[in-house]
């Protein structure tokens, strides 16, 4: 006999993609998330894949101890031991930095598939001024769009690895572009594989990260995407804002105060 009724429920990519829905479900300001409601509904959302019998990824597993972990630490009473620094201090403020930069990311995401949408349909002459100068004109310009659809089939390699992270580090656009910007230095050409690079990414979040720090010095003009041949290596290079945009000791002139 069939069953009277049939439960559905949203599957989402990654354990951010379901924090950011339930706080937009529940009207919360990302910067001051209510934990414990938070939990509650995240576990909730868990215990409704298990009855259905659907596979928890180590990734989920590994954000439910995470969201116990802090819901735990602010219900301690402050250590009166402890200094200024530890008793302001916000057990949320690295989940919250996290939800932020994959925010970032998504919407980014989503304007690009946009603008691919509208390029399917409309013809138009390709702005190339930000590309035309002597390092670039024998190499194919990678549009953003195309830069996506790439880092997308990354992000679908490393999804199929699944495995608890006990060192989950974390990362900054700052540190990425620093990142970047050394090992294109380092180059013998002035020139960084971006899939390689990509691809050496320790986890999902430093790939999404590496992902916006692209993006960022793609706006500065301090790097171009470029294509030494059609269907090719997708590289970084070297671009002719690159040393107004770094000072001499690597930092960065002109980055947001926001990806610091």
């Amino acid at each position: 006999m069939a069953s009277p009724y049939k439960i559905n429920i949203p599957m989402y990519e990654g354990p951010l993609d379901l924090l950011l829905d339930l706080i937009k479900k529940h009207e919360m300001n990302i910067h001051d998330i209510q934990i414990s409601t938070i939990t509650s509904q995240y576990l909730d959302y868990l215990h409704k894949l298990e009855q259905l019998d659907v596979n928890v990824s180590a990734e989920f597993v590994y954000m439910a101890a995470t969201l116990i972990y802090i819901k735990s630490k602010m219900l301690l009473p402050p250590d009166p031991l402890a200094g200024p620094e530890a008793e302001s201090s916000d057990p949320r403020a690295e989940l919250v930095q996290r939800l932020v930069e994959h925010e970032k990311f998504k919407n980014a995401a989503q304007l690009l598939y946009q603008k691919q949408q509208i390029e399917e349909n409309v013809w138009s002459k390709p702005d190339k001024s930000l590309y035309n100068d002597e390092g670039t004109d024998a190499d194919l310009v990678v549009s953003l769009v195309d830069l996506v659809k790439v880092f997308q089939q990354v992000l679908e390699r490393r999804k199929e690895v699944s495995r608890i992270d006990l060192r989950h580090e974390e990362f900054t656009v700052a540190q990425m572009i620093a990142q970047l910007r050394a090992q294109i230095l380092a180059s013998e050409d002035n020139t960084l594989n971006l899939i390689q690079f990509f691809e050496a990414c320790p986890s999902r979040h430093a790939m999404i990260v590496a992902f916006l720090a692209v993006l960022e010095m793609v706006k500065l003009q301090a790097v171009a995407i470029v294509q030494e041949k059609q269907f090719g290596a997708i590289l970084l290079r070297k671009h002719k804002m690159f040393d107004m945009v770094f000072d001499q000791q690597g930092g960065i002139r002109q980055i947001d105060e926001q990806y610091q």
